[in-house]
């Protein structure tokens, strides 16, 4: 049977019907009803039966979102403030009271701001409303104050509640404190951009703060510097001391420091005894150096660790911005290359970055990689310019002089490139190929029976190094046939006076071994005299610049003179550089010195030239010529 609708005023009367009948307990018919209206009765009240448990059903359920609701309103963590339209306080939860210290009766009808650590910061309050009228919510950090006056940040989020027709009727305001989020989060900027050793910005925050002064330098067109300041002698309080005594001086290095510092300035430290200070807005160069300097004389002041009383200096470099006109890393690195001459120039002083010399450093990186690249494709060459007794005519030796064979600029001589190689990287690699190659030349030499001894130059750091002895033993080896003896060693007086001790020592190493040392350029360096005799020498050479003028000057013929004699009095050999003339042989035998070299004997020339070379001085024997010359007259 198919149930017809119902209209609605018998739809309305029989719902009062069940209701009643309901409400009366009664769930049957009256019995007058016809059979049809019974059956549709029936089926209403079936109908509006289930409509009310339905409801029923919703009015629980919304009971108990209500007290889900009123039980996190009531145990949330977060304060939560409830405001009618007009923004005064209608409700507050209990997180609120415990958060900001204020009661409910307290805040009712007032406004929220009178929680504000700044309520007078109207800017903000506008930028606030403006948003909650565009967008309907707010979120964002604030300070707040509490009821004692203390001042700390939350967290909050606004949310504008609108009716059915779209009209804001309450605001509710959800924040919690974050001081504890706060705090690690100052922590963890603490690590990440303080020393925690001296409590200094690190390397990154300068790089923050260095673009910084960089970028107020450029607006304000006002100059700033960029040091660069290392301990001098800190390896050896660790050492000495202990790296406990060394934290304990660097603690009280940066805080001398930060006493003579300006308050705008930046010190930082980058790791070890490295630090680098930002002087800012400086009114002239002088200003620059007058800080450096009550700087260096705070380093200086002794520091007391315990009981050691610790004394140290600094060395410190120095750039000026803008006049060095580049990026902040380079900045520091041009103040670094400054520190490095103030340390070579002494120590416990302070040095400007000179532009010119970078330039001039740059050059001479790519010169010495120049120069690698020609010693390892063979481009170096020797040649050996002959020594001579004037008096017998016979060839006592040669000496071994380095040119480049240069393939575009041709042959070149030692002056245009031998500044480059020395204290360098490549000082000793170049002097050990001299030493082999002199070596191979006198294998070769003495296959053509012409035996002679060469002696070669040798620098100052490759003869003061500890595995020098031991390389030279090694090369020596690798040429059986020739004598040690037949290798000369030249070396310069004032490499033998730098470190005596030491040098002696290496010498008397190398003696062990057969080879012969020259002291080279002998009256150039201070207090020769006195040193001369302490020294394992063999044989003497007199400085080219007394002998190339003693024709025309009195004072070097009396050096010339002088050094013979005291050759003679030690019994050593004496050989006289720069004999350019057949006088100056003449005026040397007359003195007492026979053994000689320079241009009017031989110039330097290839090796295969002087088996012919020999055989033709032999021939001519020029030196039976030297008695013909007149007696000096200077």
């Amino acid at each position: 049977m198919t149930l017809r609708a119902v209209p609605a005023c018998d739809a309305d009367r029989l719902r009062q019907l069940a209701e009643f009948r309901l409400q009366q307990g009664q769930t049957k018919l009256p019995s007058d009803l016809s059979e049809h209206e019974a059956l549709r009765l029936t089926h209403e009240l079936q109908v509006h039966q289930i409509e009310l448990e339905m409801q029923c059903e919703e009015l629980n359920m919304d009971r108990e979102r209500l007290r889900l609701a009123a039980s996190v309103f009531e145990h949330t963590f977060e304060g939560i403030i409830i405001t009618d339209a007009q923004r005064k306080i209608i409700e507050v939860n209990p997180a609120f009271t415990r958060i900001t210290g204020f009661s409910r009766l307290e805040v009712l009808g007032h406004s929220p701001r009178r929680f504000s650590a700044d309520p007078s910061n109207w800017q903000l309050h506008h930028e606030i409303n403006a948003v909650l009228i565009e967008h309907g919510a707010w979120r964002g950090e604030l300070w707040n104050r509490n009821k004692h006056g203390e001042q700390y940040p939350i967290m909050l989020s606004i949310t504008s509640v609108r009716n059915d027709i779209g009209t804001v009727i309450n605001y509710i305001g959800v924040f919690s404190d974050i001081s504890i989020l706060k705090r690690h989060e100052a922590e963890l900027d603490q690590i990440a951009h303080f020393d925690p050793l001296t409590g200094m910005p690190n390397r990154r925050l300068l790089s923050d703060r260095l673009q910084q002064a960089v970028a107020r330098s450029q607006r304000r067109h006002i100059p700033m510097a960029v040091c660069y300041l290392d301990l001098d002698g800190f390896k050896q309080v660790n050492d000495l001391y202990g790296h406990a005594t060394g934290d304990q001086l660097l603690v009280g290095v940066t805080q001398r420091l930060q006493q003579v510092l300006r308050v705008d300035d930046t010190l930082a430290r980058l790791g070890g005894d490295e630090f680098v200070l930002l002087l800012s807005d400086l009114a002239s160069t002088e200003e620059c150096e007058q800080i450096l300097a009550r700087v260096l004389a705070a380093v200086c002041i002794p520091t007391h660790c315990g009981d050691i009383e610790v004394h140290i200096s600094a060395s410190v470099g120095v750039t000026l911005f803008p006049q060095d006109n580049v990026g902040a890393d380079a900045l520091i690195r041009h103040a670094d290359q400054a520190m490095y001459l103030a340390k070579q120039s002494g120590k416990n002083r302070f040095k400007f970055y000179d532009h010119r010399a970078d330039l001039l450093a740059m050059a001479r990186n790519a010169a010495i990689q120049r120069l690698a690249l020609a010693l390892e494709c063979n481009e170096f060459v020797l040649h050996y310019q002959p020594q001579v007794n004037l008096l017998t005519g016979a060839v006592t030796g040669a000496e071994a002089l380095i040119r480049w064979q240069h393939p575009e600029r041709g042959l070149l001589l030692p002056a245009d490139f031998l500044h480059d190689i020395l204290a360098s990287e490549l000082e000793i690699p170049v002097g050990e190929w001299i030493i082999s190659e002199a070596l191979r030349q006198m294998s070769l030499w003495q296959d053509q029976s012409v035996h002679l001894p060469v002696s070669v130059n040798i620098a100052a750091m490759h003869f003061m190094h500890p595995a020098f002895c031991e390389r030279l033993r090694y090369v020596l080896d690798q040429y059986p046939q020739i004598s040690p003896s037949n290798l000369g060693l030249e070396i310069l007086e004032s490499t033998a006076l730098d470190d005596l001790p030491k040098a002696i020592e290496a010498m008397q190493q190398c003696l062990a071994i057969g080879v012969h040392f020259a002291l080279d350029d002998f009256g150039t360096g201070y207090s020769s005299l006195a040193y001369f005799r302490r020294l394992p020498i063999d044989v003497l050479k007199i400085d080219q610049s007394f002998v190339r003028n003693m024709l025309s000057d009195a004072d070097n013929l009396n050096i010339v003179e002088g050094v013979v004699r005291i050759a003679n009095a030690f019994d050593r050999p004496v050989i006289a550089e720069g004999v350019e003339t057949l006088e100056h042989g003449a005026l040397l035998l007359q003195i007492g010195c026979h053994l000689s070299q320079g241009y009017g004997i031989a110039m330097p020339m290839p090796a295969s030239d002087i088996p012919d070379w020999i055989e033709c001085w032999q021939a001519q024997k020029v030196w039976l010529t030297l008695g013909q010359f007149v007696p000096r007259q200077v």
